[in-house]
């Protein structure tokens, strides 16, 4: 077990699509004292990803065909239960989210505080302009987060992050399997843990935006703006009718 986690096995899972420039950085990065296990699951790659991670000596699970972020999501969420995870951390290994952060997110689920600890950059608004983040992406994702708090009821800073951890309990317990396998996962995942009245907690993280890091551009991320729309109408739909009867 890792040293400073109280006997919880945490498991990093690493979704990842040509990753091979970052991927050293990025599990160099991981505090080891906090995590007993790194997943890396291949969505496919082009590029040498899958020997870079095996040169790291990491477990890989590999895709034949692309099933994109959710899809990938789904595999990393299965195999660290499977490997007996009783906390589970998502870390992007084109090392756009800094790894150092690992304990900030799995500290809260470990002493019990919560079920799901995600990393905001927009806690500190300003310092994720000066990171780096398009004004376009930041003003998006300001409005998306206030439609998001205004139908789930929550008061969260940041729903679009992709740093985040889960305990054991909570992905038991979540339906993730019937969810998208496209970037609307992180959203359906929030509206879950929502519905199951599961406590969410955010920690600070910082913004990083640079050359290699994956980022979608304005017609994908049209789209995943849709995509959230649709996902909180099927949530306030299913709402309305359960409160009818």
């Amino acid at each position: 077990m890792a040293r400073l986690t109280n006997n919880h096995k945490v498991v990093a899972v690493l979704p990842a699509y040509n990753a091979a420039k970052t991927l050293r950085q990025t599990v160099n990065d991981i505090p080891g004292d906090w995590v007993d296990e790194v997943i890396l699951v291949d969505d496919a790659s082009q590029d040498d990803t899958v020997e870079v991670a095996r040169e790291l000596g990491l477990i890989v699970f590999v895709h034949p065909e692309n099933r994109g972020y959710g899809g990938n999501q789904k595999t990393c969420y299965k195999q660290a239960l499977q490997r007996g995870a009783d906390v589970v951390v998502m870390v992007h290994p084109d090392h756009q989210y800094d790894p150092a952060n690992v304990p900030a997110v799995v500290e809260p689920l470990i002493n019990g505080l919560a079920e799901a600890a995600f990393g905001s950059r927009m806690i500190n608004r300003q310092r994720a302009l000066m990171g780096g983040m398009p004004r376009w992406k930041y003003v998006a994702n300001i409005g998306l987060t206030k439609l998001e708090n205004t139908c789930l009821g929550l008061s969260l800073t940041e729903y679009h992050s992709g740093f985040r951890a889960y305990s054991r309990r909570a992905l038991q317990a979540i339906p993730y399997e019937i969810n998208s396998d496209n970037f609307v996962f992180d959203t359906e995942i929030i509206i879950q843990l929502k519905v199951l009245e599961m406590k969410i907690t955010e920690v600070p993280i910082e913004t990083r935006y640079f050359k290699d890091a994956s980022s979608i551009g304005v017609g994908a991320s049209l789209n995943y703006g849709l995509g959230i729309l649709g996902a909180l109408s099927r949530h306030l739909v299913t709402k309305w009718k359960i409160k009818k009867h």
